[in-house]
């Protein structure tokens, strides 16, 4: 077996159980596209097979990749027909064309716990975004993804914006090889038929430098943190807020989705000087 390289933070899992539980989450049809992102050592490469789907694996460690390629070719027979639903890419995930696949591919996927955040922002945010996603992901990670009013995030706006989450299994670490130091989780991210606030394509990124600047200063009150983030004084971050009915003593994570859009058309008043958010 390839030693696992930290620096590509390798865990690999071979538990056929939760391995299963994975696919089936998945809900797999054959002839469905899925890519998979990391295959590792390609366990879950070969349910996914075994499930009829296309499966567009993408590993960045060339090792890996061409081990996973000859490990196809030498399938059995019972799996001899489905091995050529296997495309090996070796390659950076972040700089894979997604736009080659097809609008309903699925994601399915073990994923290093350092690129999880960069990731999931590609992905959602992708001209060409997964109808699903199901993933291994970093325990805590999962919680942050699935949270709401109290615990948000600006990795859980950012993600909600786009899908549903929901949580799934806890891995616990020594499923794992080598074992990481912390449990894992599935968590499923269902894609939405449009954003849960509507917005239309430019607006997504101003929307977000709103709740960017927000979360800038997580540990202040919104009043601080919008003035810092924005840019403005904070008798205008006061206006602002009250404006979209929300009291300047809240923080960041104890807002809704729907409540930082309430900011977000706040400040676009704010901006043309048409409404009435004035510092009184």
């Amino acid at each position: 077996m390839e030693s696992a390289k930290k620096s590509l933070g390798q865990h690999w899992l071979h538990d056929e159980p939760t391995l299963n539980y994975i696919c089936d989450a998945a809900n797999l049809k054959p002839g469905e596209t899925v890519l998979e992102i990391g295959p590792g050592t390609g366990t879950l490469t070969k349910k996914l097979l075994e499930r009829g789907a296309k499966t567009v694996a993408v590993e960045k460690d060339e090792a890996l990749a061409t081990r996973l390629q000859g490990q196809a070719l030498q399938q059995d027979s019972a799996l001899q027909g489905q091995s050529l639903q296997l495309e090996v890419v070796a390659g950076d995930i972040l700089e894979f064309d997604l736009r080659r696949l097809p609008s309903s591919y699925k994601v399915v996927a073990n994923i290093p716990y350092y690129l999880t955040s960069n990731l999931l922002r590609v992905l959602s945010e992708s001209v060409d975004p997964p109808s699903l996603m199901v993933l291994l992901v970093q325990k805590e990670v999962a919680e942050r993804l699935c949270a709401g009013p109290g615990q948000m995030s600006l990795l859980a706006v950012s993600i909600q914006l786009y899908y549903r989450p929901e949580l799934g299994k806890i891995v616990p670490a020594e499923l794992f090889t080598p074992s990481p130091k912390v449990d894992s989780q599935v968590v499923i991210l269902h894609r939405l038929p449009a954003t849960r606030i509507i917005l239309v394509a430019n607006e997504v990124d101003e929307f977000m430098k709103v709740v960017k600047a927000g979360f800038s200063q997580r540990r202040k009150k919104l009043r601080s943190s919008l003035s810092g983030g924005l840019g403005i004084g904070k008798l205008e971050a006061d206006a602002l807020l009250k404006e979209a009915g929300i009291s300047g003593e809240q923080r960041a994570q104890e807002l809704s989705l729907e409540q930082w859009h309430n900011i977000y058309k706040a400040s676009t008043i704010q901006k043309s000087g048409s409404g009435v958010v004035q510092p009184e």
